[in-house]
């Protein structure tokens, strides 16, 4: 359905600016640098697990933001938003929610230059962040020839998703490092800006790396194969995924909010990056995207995270 409504419009906006939608964020050239934006909703039905606290979602909402800005190699400088507010919410949980948009605003070192309020069905932060660029990296960047890589691990936000709903007893040294990552995820800001200067393109994982990884490879015209076991996941994840009798490397692949950065860049210019990643494939001449496991190689399904078809914790077949 997300698909679908997205033609839709795209049939219709034809005056697009110098960068075309289809981004992470969009651009314009003003002068010798790019003006990044983007504009990413959260919306408590779908977004808000009702263990997350008020500090928490207000920190999510501009976390998700600013991961679309560092997805596109830029510098970000500014936060917006605008707060749908139900009438069944109290100001103690709105005032939870300024706190963590302040806490985020401080941690990346952003300032918000605006604001907007109104009534609405449902808690909804509508965020929009702005950044600049001297590069700008795109999803249809990547060649053959190149490396695929990601920053950070990927699966702990999912497996604390099933955690929580499907009541599973873990200890809580588990528990913690799976919410973590599911309830106060982090944008890669500083290691977007580096990637802006070596790698050919990149996105940021929010519908699961099986969907980036696929809009990477269509949108680039190439082939991308990953292998199984050079993907980084933790411990913690093979834990969840034994006790539901889920494959472990599905649960990660399918793993939204992630907001890790996947990218592709030439091996001669990852050696210049310095941050921690895993490489965890390689770009073919060709189409599609395929797994490595076990010296076999399969077709990867798309798996991930769909709008306007399920709701929060029950939108994977893994």
């Amino acid at each position: 359905m997300e698909h679908e409504i997205i033609e839709v419009f795209m049939k219709h906006l034809r005056l697009q600016g110098e960068l075309p939608l289809g981004d992470d964020a969009g651009a314009l050239k003003i002068g010798d640098e790019w003006l990044v934006a983007t504009n990413d909703m959260l919306v408590a039905e779908t977004d808000v697990p009702s263990i997350m606290t008020p500090e928490q979602v207000g920190f999510k909402a501009v976390t998700m933001n600013l991961s679309d800005v560092a997805a596109m190699g830029a510098e970000p400088l500014a936060f917006l938003f605008s707060l749908g507010v139900p009438k069944s919410i109290g100001m103690d949980y709105l005032e939870g929610i300024a706190a963590g948009i302040g806490r985020a605003s401080e941690f990346y070192g952003v300032p918000v230059i605006s604001a907007d309020t109104n009534e609405a069905c449902d808690l909804i932060i509508d965020g929009i962040a702005l950044g600049k660029s001297l590069r700008l990296l795109r999803r249809s960047g990547a060649k053959p020839g190149e490396l695929v890589a990601v920053t950070g691990d990927i699966g702990r936000a999912l497996a604390g998703l099933k955690v929580y709903f499907d009541d599973l007893e873990v200890d809580e040294k588990t528990r913690r490092a799976l919410y973590e990552k599911l309830l106060e995820p982090k944008a890669r800001v500083n290691e977007g800006i580096a990637l802006g200067k070596y790698a050919s393109s990149a996105i940021d994982i929010s519908d699961g790396l099986s969907k980036e990884v696929h809009l990477l490879a269509e949108m680039s015209g190439v082939r991308i194969t990953i292998h199984s076991d050079r993907l980084p996941i933790r411990k913690e994840v093979y834990e969840v995924a034994e006790l539901l009798g889920l494959d472990p490397v599905k649960l990660a692949l399918a793993s939204g909010e992630e907001f890790e950065l996947l990218f592709t860049i030439p091996e001669s210019k990852a050696e210049s990056l310095d941050f921690e990643f895993s490489v965890i494939g390689s770009v073919d001449a060709g189409e599609g995207v395929y797994l490595l496991r076990n010296g076999k190689l399969e077709v990867m399904p798309v798996m991930g995270w769909e709008h306007l078809t399920q709701r929060l914790g029950r939108n994977l077949n893994v």
